[in-house]
This record gives structure tokens, sequence and C-alpha cells, in this order.
């Protein structure tokens, strides 16, 4: 309309070149307008007016017209040039006039009004938070060119952002005032009533028969009722229309899992009530239930009827529930489905289709077509996204190589492996398949996206009576590079990229106490296959705080160290390892009392200790959402007493402890399962047993178990104890006991998975104790407790957390208030209790 209308000005210029507008642009009588014999003029020149941020050259390129040309006068090219010009949306008016004529050739002025341009917003009635979040969805920055449009989808983001969180009423306007500052611009002033949040106040279910209103409710997982129950604290009443799409999609899944295959919700209706809030009514229909009938296999050769019958693992008569076919068909997360049957031997282009042929009353006949295709052979294995991790590191642990035949196993377990790395986002892993039916082969691309791995390690714990607060002061690099420390470009701050392990810690408590160790881990020693080695020294004083020249002073150092070799097995199955330690520990005694009767001397432990366990834990090791973990450890001394034909009877302890022998066994067992939901279930079970060889030595003063408490302890240990934390209780093993065993189950709900700060919460239970000798020994008689707890775990100082227990068995409880009242507050720094 506008380019219309600047044509026609552009014509009654020339019918009114005689008239008052002659004072502005003259006339020339030498230009003679004949609108039915339009006149070619050449284009002298062209001048532009009304712009100060624009090109003017560029304008004129963009017009369409240029010196040179020659165009008819009246023609389409002044009104293709407005329209070129227009279309920018820089302008808000374009025209273009007749400047002069000599000859043949005309000169045109290009009269431009330019927009004003954003100098700067001003929000009024939000938080600070929210504007962070605004800032980002409206994309307004300086300088950008205003436009009514710009105005409406400020409006319409703005008003879209609070109804995502549940104000629907809110109402936005957008005031411009001129900026007096700087030429031809505006600010922008926006204004937010976000009103109150409209919850859902009721949601009411009609037509349903066979399914409950509790169970249709809790299908609705996003949209919720405003509801006064304590845990409602943990969900948020509020509309959403993408989200309430979903659910409805969920109460039809639901329906058709149950084989009511013909459900529908026959009509919805959301209105407001009289406290302004919304109420949603939804009509059912459920149809009648269906079951299978007779199940018939087409086009399969590679495996038999009964073969397929067996991993399909649906029977005649069950109920029809086509979401669990599909599964059985194609994706089943165990990987024991017919898909995986067929992709685990290579059949990547394996294709399944049932169809149902016959649908009579309740039952229904499938017929399930195959087309098996041919195997395919991995072409290439690209691995993108690992900007600080070497490539070798990464390579290593991936099952599927070039030239092999594919397996979709293979695929999962290397994810699962990358995983476990700890190197990467497990949220952001992902695996791409390029398949080329044409050569019967596929290129696989793993996608990773680094996240910190290192950790410095600030913690505390309370090392009793005497002792104090200790203090721990450690770093600890997981993607450690040994080879590259003659590499400057590799180090970031230090060489990494090559998956080591180098941890380095200090603990003190000032004069009386220092400790220091050093530890380093190669996983792929040799670099062909995935056996371990690790090695380990550390060095601890411990004194009675008095001065050295007091001749009371007291003193112990500890000094040791350890080397261990881990071997990844093949049998039973890959998953399980063997690890093969010795290590040497020597306590030197100065004029210290303890309560194991050395005061003064020496006492060397040199023990062999193999580990042997199996870990499944997927997908990753923060947060496990499946799989399973346990080991079994034996760790022994020489028996140098029966060796030797001294009378241990009557010899001081000095003498006996000189040479430490005993033998000790552990053992877990953890079992993960993502039950609902998000929730994950946890069980867990360990021990422990202290022995001895010679009857008249008994049980050395070192290795024994200590329950009870925070176990923030156990980085404070003179004699290699086993500090075993028990929630809702206090230590209760003084001195050290030779038997424990614990029990937990935990039941964890993941809050935010964002690789900076993973933080999850928990409800837990516990049972151990801990006893003095074999004889003593009762599995049954176990100290109870109960809680919650909150973990955060942050890639730089690892685990941050707290946990709030009681204990039911506490010697101290008598009433219900005294149960209250013992609760205990343990924090969690630096790394998880044992």
């Amino acid at each position: 309309m506008k380019s219309f209308l600047s044509l026609l000005l552009f014509s009654l210029f020339f019918l009114l070149r005689n008239s008052s507008a002659q004072n502005f642009y003259p006339s020339y009588d030498s230009l003679v307008i004949d609108y039915s014999r339009p006149a070619e003029y050449a284009i002298g020149g062209i001048t532009i007016s009304g712009t100060q941020y624009l090109d003017k050259d560029i304008l004129i390129a963009i017009s369409g017209i240029k010196t040179g040309d020659r165009i008819d006068i009246p023609g389409q090219e002044l009104t293709k040039a407005i329209q070129n010009l227009w279309k920018q949306g820089l302008f808000a008016n374009v025209r273009i006039y007749v400047d002069s004529v000599k000859g043949d050739k005309i000169f045109l002025a290009y009269v431009l009004d330019e927009r004003p341009r954003l100098s700067g917003f001003t929000f009024k009635g939000t938080k600070k938070a929210e504007e962070d979040e605004i800032r980002t969805r409206i994309a307004l920055n300086r300088g950008k060119v205003l436009t009514d449009n710009i105005k409406i989808n400020t409006v319409n983001t703005i008003q879209g952002y609070y109804t995502e969180k549940g104000y629907l009423n809110t109402k936005v306007s957008v005031s411009e005032v001129k900026d007096t500052t700087q030429q031809n611009s505006m600010l922008y002033y926006i204004y937010v009533d976000r009103g109150n949040r409209i919850k859902i106040d009721e949601i009411t279910f009609t037509g349903n028969n066979t399914v409950s209103d509790a169970k249709l409710h809790r299908l609705l997982k996003k949209t919720k009722e405003n509801t006064w129950y304590p845990w409602s604290i943990f969900t948020l009443s509020r509309y959403k229309k993408k989200e309430y799409e979903g659910d409805k999609s969920n109460i039809i899944t639901y329906y058709a899992s149950k084989g009511y295959r013909d459900a529908r919700i026959l009509s919805d209706s959301i209105y407001k009530n009289e406290e302004g809030n919304l109420n949603i009514a939804i009509n059912l229909t459920e149809g009648n239930k269906y079951y299978f009938r007779d199940i018939n296999w087409t086009g399969n050769t590679k495996y038999s009827d009964a073969k397929l019958d067996s991993a399909l693992r649906i029977k005649k008569g069950d109920v029809y529930n086509e979401v669990y076919l599909q599964q059985r068909l194609n994706g089943d997360q165990k990987g024991d489905d017919v898909g995986s049957l067929y992709m685990n031997d290579g059949y990547l282009f394996f294709q399944v289709t049932p169809v149902e042929i016959n649908v009579e009353n309740d039952s229904i006949d499938l017929e399930i077509r195959l087309h098996e295709g041919a195997q395919a052979i991995i072409n290439r294995v690209n691995i993108v996204g690992n900007s600080k991790t070497h490539e070798h590191v990464v390579r290593r642990v991936i099952r599927t190589l070039p030239g092999s035949k594919f397996s979709r196993a293979d695929v999962i377990r290397s994810q699962r492996e990358i995983a476990t790395l700890g190197f990467f986002d497990p949220e952001k892993l992902d695996i791409r398949t390029d398949p080329h039916p044409e050569s019967g082969s596929v290129d696989l691309t793993y996608v990773v996206e680094e996240k910190p791995s290192d950790q410095v390690e600030l913690s505390a714990g309370w090392g009793g009576k005497g002792t104090g607060v200790i203090g721990s002061l450690g770093v600890k690099f997981n993607n450690f590079s040994a080879k590259g420390i003659l590499d400057r470009s590799s180090w970031t701050p230090l060489p990494s990229g090559d998956g080591q392990t180098l941890s380095l810690r200090f603990q003190s408590t000032g004069r009386r106490y220092q400790s220091f160790n050093v530890s380093f881990t190669e996983p792929w020693l040799g670099g062909h296959k995935p056996n371990s080695l690790s090695v380990g020294v550390f060095a601890s004083k411990f004194t009675n705080n008095l001065e050295k020249a007091d001749p009371n002073f007291g003193k112990l150092n500890t000094t040791g160290g350890s080397i261990g070799i881990g071997k990844q097995l093949k049998w039973p199955d890959d998953y399980f390892t063997l690890i093969s330690s010795v290590n040497v520990t020597n306590y030197s005694l100065h004029n210290y009392t303890t309560n194991f009767f050395i005061t003064e001397g020496n006492a060397l432990s040199i023990s062999l200790k193999e580990t042997f366990g199996r870990n499944s834990e997927g997908p990753d090791y923060i947060f496990p959402k499946w799989g399973s973990n346990f080991y079994f450890s034996i760790a022994l001394t020489p028996p140098y007493s029966l060796f030797s034909d001294k009378n241990y009877d009557s010899l001081p302890a000095a003498e006996k402890y000189k040479l430490v022998e005993f033998h000790k066994e552990r053992f877990l067992a953890e079992w993960y399962a993502n039950t609902f939901g998000k929730f994950v279930l946890r069980l867990a079970a360990k021990g422990g047993y202290l022995g001895y060889y010679n009857a008249l030595i008994g049980l050395p003063p070192f290795e024994r178990f200590q329950l009870g408490g925070d176990g923030l302890s156990q980085s404070f240990s003179l004699y290699g104890i086993d500090f075993i934390a028990q929630r809702g209780y206090d230590v209760y093993t003084d001195p050290p006991a030779s038997i424990f065993n614990k029990y937990t189950i935990e039941l964890r709900y993941p809050f935010s998975t964002n690789p900076s700060a993973f933080v999850y919460g928990t409800i837990w239970g516990e049972a151990g104790n801990a006893w003095y000798s074999i004889k003593e020994y009762d599995p049954f008689n176990l100290k109870r407790a109960a809680g919650v707890g909150l973990r955060v775990f942050l890639p730089i100082f690892g685990t941050v957390g707290f946990d709030y227990g009681w204990g039911f068995d506490n010697p101290n409880v008598s009433t219900f208030n005294d149960f209250i009242k013992q609760g205990k507050f343990n924090i969690v720094l630096g790394f998880e209790p044992e």
C-alpha cells in the first residue's frame, strides 16, 4: 500500500510541478509526461537523504537502479526500486523524486525515513532472576532496528515465559521513549504485571470404569491439582498446553497397555472457576479389552518360530499390549528382545512389522513379518568432541572395531564404558549410525562432550577426644598424562589426556598430627589390555602434643606403600576383575601410649591382598541407575609364628607384634534399579572379618573395624583401621572390633543432572553392628536407623552433602521424644563415606 502511495506521489509531482511544490523541487518544462507513451531516460545520478547509519552506495545497489541505467518514466523500475528498499524493513517511508532533467538524463532523489534504533531497554515489575532468562529469550540488543513486529514479539515472548510458570494472566506493555542523547534512537520501557499464578484446582474424569481416578491423576505427570498434601511441595500445579497434551497421551498409552486399544478421550474442557483458577474435565471411553490369540512369523530364515516365540515372550491369551509388543520386538532395555537377537548378530538392516490380520470379538491374530537383510560390517569408527582426552583413551574401551560384525550389544557396552571413564557428560553422550545398505556396511560415530574431572578435596573429620578436627587438603587428577610431563602443550594446568590418576593428599591437626600420601594409577598398563597398575606411598606422624625436649614426649610414625596389578577377566564375563596387591606398613612408636599395649618399638605389616569383583553399574558412576557391584577381598600376612620356636605366651607386646600377622576378609554387594519415574533403589550389604593364625598372639591391634559416625574419620587412621559409617549413631566400637555387618536400603531421586552440579536426594534405612570375637557374633543383633540426605557432586570438589538420621536402637532412647532429639546430622565433604 505504501509503495502504491509513493508511486502515486511520484506521478502527482509531475502533474503539479507548476504548483507550490515547485518551490522545493523545481519544474522542468522539457519533461512532458505522457502516460500512454512512457519516455526513456538515462540515470544521470542518484542522491539519498534521510539516513544516518546505512551505507548509501549499498542502498542504491539494493534499489536495483544505478547510474547509467535506462528506465521508462513512468514505468515499473521506480515501483520495483521502492519495493526493494521497503522490503529491508529499515524504513518507515520510502519516496523517490526527480531532482533534475538534463536532456535525456534524469537525476533521482531517494528520500528515506530511517526507522529508529534501540539504544537500551529496562524492565519494570520483574525480578532479577527472571530478567536474566527473559533477556536471552527476547534477544533485544542495542542498535536493533525497531519495528511494530519487534514490539509484538517482545510482548508475546515475555507472556509465553510467564505462561510456562503458570501465570496465565500476565500483562506486558512496551513503551517507547525517544533517547535525547542519540540521534534517531529509542528507549524501551517494558512493564510486566505477572499477576497471580493460575493453579489447577480440580481435575475430574468421567467414563473411566476400569481405571481409578487416582491412577489417572498419577498418569498426568506434569498436570497436577493444587493439593494440600505435604509431598505436593515437590510438584508444581500449573497448566501448560504442551505438557497437558503429553499427559493425555499417557492416559491412552496406559489403557493400551491394559488391552483397551480402543480407548479414547471423547472430550476435555478447561475453564476458570470462581477463584480464577482452572478446572479440567476429561471425558473418556474405554472400549473393550482385547487379548492376543494366534501369532505367526513370516520371512524368518535365521531363527525358528520357536526361538522367536521365546524371545517375544507373548503367549496366546495374554492381554493385548501394543507397547509391550513393540518393546519385545525392537527395544527392550535388557537387550533380550527379537530385534536384539538379530542386531547382536550383525543384522543392522533387520526390520519387523506386526500386522493385525484378524480382530474377532475380544481376540486379535497377528502376523509378524520379518525382513532380515544382510549382516553389516563396521566400516569406520569416529570419535568427536574429545577436546582434552586423547583419542586412544576413548578408542581402547570401544567394543565396535572396524572390520568386525555389527552388534547392538557392543554399541551399548561401548557407551557404558565411555561413560564410566568419568571424563564426559553421560547426558550428552550420543552414538550415530550411518548405514550403507548398498555395501552392507555401517559407519559409527561416538559423540562426547568433555566435563571437568579433576578434583580438589577439602574435608574435615573428628579424630576423637584429644585429637580434634582433622583438616584434609588434596588434589586428584583423574585424566593425568605421565608421558605428557615433557610436552608443555598438554599441561592444562598439569599434563592431561591419558586417563591416568594422580592423587596427592595432606592432612593435619597442627603439631599433633600430619599425614601425606601420593598415589598413581595407570588403567591400561602397556596400552593394549585393561590391566591396571597402582602404586602409592604414605607417611604420617602423631605425637602427644608435647615439645620434643620434654622427657614425656611421645610419637607414632607410620610409613608405607603399596603396589597393585588389576586384570579384567573374560570369565564368567568381562565385567569381572581380579586385583592383586602388596601392602607394606611400618609402625614406629617412641614413648607412645595406646589402647593396644605397645608403647615402644616397631611393628612391620607385609600383606598380600586379592580382590575379586564384578561391576556392571550404569550409566555412570556418579548416579548409577541400574546394574550391580560386588567384591570379595582377602588380605594375608605370612604366618610368621607358625615357623618360629618363640614362646609367644610370655613375649612382651613389642616383640609379639614386631612382625604383624593376620588374615582379613571383606565383601560388598550393591544393586541398583530404576524402580519408577526417576527414582532409583539401592540395596547394599557389606561385612568384614579379621582373624589370626596363632591364639597365643591373638588379634593384632591393626586392620580392625570401627563403626558409627559419619565415616569422615577414615581420613585419620593410625592403625590401618577401616572406618565404617553408620548414620544415626556416634562411634560405638572403641576399641575397634574384628567383625562387622552393615545393610543399607536407599531410594534416590535426582533433582539436577547438570554435570557442573549433580544433585540428588535420598531416603535411607541402615542396620549394622560390630563384634569383638566370633563367639559374640550375632547377625540378627543390629542397630537400626533411618533418615534423609542430600548429595551434590561438584566436579572440582567431589561429593558434598549431608545426612540426618535417627537411631532406633540407641541405648539413650526410651521415649518418642528422646528418639526425635537423638537425631544425628552428618556432613559429607570430599568423598562418600564407606
